[in-house]
This record gives structure tokens, sequence and C-alpha cells, in this order.
């Protein structure tokens, strides 16, 4: 009987990397609510069948809005994702034109039309200039990609391509600011080992670098004691890091813990993404970012501290 699910089924490890839902989430729930229903592998151990990964990816999309896992884990594929275009929905109606494009580019990304989207993204980056582009277009559209894809209307090459474009399209807006950078602070930005997104960091090196802050990518999936040994080297004035939904967030929030109390007192600690919403009372100490917009006034904040210290 459990020879398909063995065949077709993913291993809690590996739902937790997919869904950013921890373990003993996924365990609790079980329990609980009786989903997700696991079978098991020759082992003993749990194997989850695919399309409740699919479900799960839905309820971690939900859950990241405000919504309760009580209220939603009840319900099937088809109401969780009219919940989910609900939610999408700009509350105002919307810029039509913004909509318009926004769905050009879904457009573009499903036909794999690679110069239409790539005239397309830049055109706007050119009529926005570099950070509102990143947070009026980059960060929304994100999110109306990976709705897409949960929904099934992406595949995954479909979904690289959309990445591979906008990454490209924000590296070379960065290197020709790389002129306004003061040389302070000095920011490093990287993500934790497991961490193989590096677009949220391209999006905060877009959104600090037209303030003139230094920032120096380490790339992903840097260990914990490279971090530390970089910061405490006296480089460093802030260590940027970001996470993906698909990051397990107690991993996350416990993997920060360890790097703040490593970290000298003077080196700031920043974090932010999709795994982190609504964790920043767990983290005393740490500067946790809700929105990409709220970067620059922390930067002024800090500058503001600084030139206190020197003073």
């Amino acid at each position: 009987m459990n020879t398909p699910l063995r065949a077709t089924g993913l291993p809690i490890a590996a739902v937790e990397r997919d869904t950013g839902l921890a373990k003993d989430t996924l365990r609790v729930w079980e329990r609980r609510y009786g989903f997700p229903q696991p079978g098991r592998d020759a082992n003993g151990e749990r194997t989850y069948p695919l399309e409740q990964v699919d479900k799960l990816r839905l309820i971690r999309r939900l859950i990241d809005q405000g919504l309760r896992p009580a209220k939603i884990i009840g319900l099937d594929m088809q109401a969780l994702a009219g919940m989910l275009d609900e939610i999408g929905k700009p509350r105002d109606g919307g810029d039509p034109e913004r909509c318009a494009q926004f769905a050009a580019i879904l457009k573009f990304v499903r036909l794999h039309l690679h110069e239409d989207l790539r005239r397309t993204l830049q055109q706007l980056l050119m009529k926005l200039g570099l950070q509102r582009f990143v947070s009026e277009v980059v960060a929304p559209l994100n999110r109306v990609v990976g709705d897409a894809w949960l929904r099934g209307e992406l595949e995954v090459p479909e979904e690289h391509l959309y990445t591979e474009q906008i990454q490209n399209i924000l590296r070379a807006a960065i290197s020709a600011h790389a002129a306004l950078r003061s040389g302070r602070p000095v920011v490093m930005l990287t993500t934790f080992p497991e961490e193989q997104h590096a677009l949220g960091l391209l999006m905060v090196e877009a959104t600090l670098t037209p303030e003139g802050a230094c920032c120096v990518s380490l790339g992903t999936q840097t260990p914990l004691e490279d971090i530390r040994n970089a910061a405490t080297g006296g480089r460093f004035d802030i260590i940027a890091v970001s996470f993906s939904s698909a990051y397990p967030a107690r991993q996350a929030i416990d993997g920060l813990r360890t790097l703040r109390s490593g970290l000298p007192e003077q080196v700031s600690l920043w974090a932010g993404g999709a795994a982190l919403q609504g964790a920043a009372r767990k983290l005393p100490g740490i500067t946790v970012f809700e929105s990409i917009d709220d970067l620059p006034g922390a930067l002024d904040a800090w500058r503001r501290a600084y030139c206190a210290t020197q003073a």
C-alpha cells in the first residue's frame, strides 16, 4: 500500500525546505488537524505525497498574509487558491497601467519570450529609477510570479527565466550606480547555508547603493562562522541577511540569534524576507525588515547614530 507514496512522496526534510514550514509544525498539524497525512517509507520515516506538498505551499503563502492555520487547513486546493487570488487583488482597484504591465510580463514568462521580458523590465527601470523599480515593480511582481507558480500556472523553468532576467537587470543597474558609494556604512550581504535564493540580496543592494552605502556581497550559503570571522575583522558595519519563503522560519530565527551572539556589539545585524514575516519580536537586537521600503530610513538612522559616536 505504501509503495506509491515512497515513489512519489518527499521526506520531511525536503518538505521543510520546499514549503518553509518547520518539521515540528508539520508534525503538530498532523496531530491537531489531521493534515498533512504522510505515508511511511521502509524505515518508518514520513513521506509526503506531492499533492499534499502543493497544498502546504498554498497554506504557507496564506499564513504569510496573516491567516490562521486552523481556518484554512481543512479547505481544498480550489478554495485556498481562491483565497490567494482575493488577497492578491489590489484593495483600491490598483493602477490599471501597472496591472496591465504585470499581466504582460507574466505572459512573456509563460511563453518564454526572453527579449520582450527584458525590454519591458528595462523600460520600467529607466522610467522609475532603480529604487522605485525595486519597490514598485520587483517586490510586487515577485509575489505575482510566486502566486502563479503556486497555482501551477508557471513551471519551474519559467520561474527561473523570470528570476534570471530580474537578477541580470539589477546587477547591471547596481554597477552603474557604483560611483555613488560613499564608504560608510560597509554592508555585508549574504544568506545562510541552504538558502540559495540571491534575488533578495540584489534587491537590498539595489536599494542601498543609490543611498551611498558600500555593499559587499558574499553570495549565498555562507557558513555562520565565516560571517562572524568577516565581521570581527572590522571591515563591516552591517551584516544583512535575506531569507526566502522556502527557508524554515525557526531555522532562520535560531541562526540569527546564534550569529548575533557572536558578532561585535558595534556591528549591526539586519534581516528580512518572507521567512521572517512577523518574527521581529522574537529577535531582540536584530533589525528585521517587513518591507524593502524600510531600508532607506534604517540607513539614515544608522548614519545618525554613527555620527553621534564620532562627535
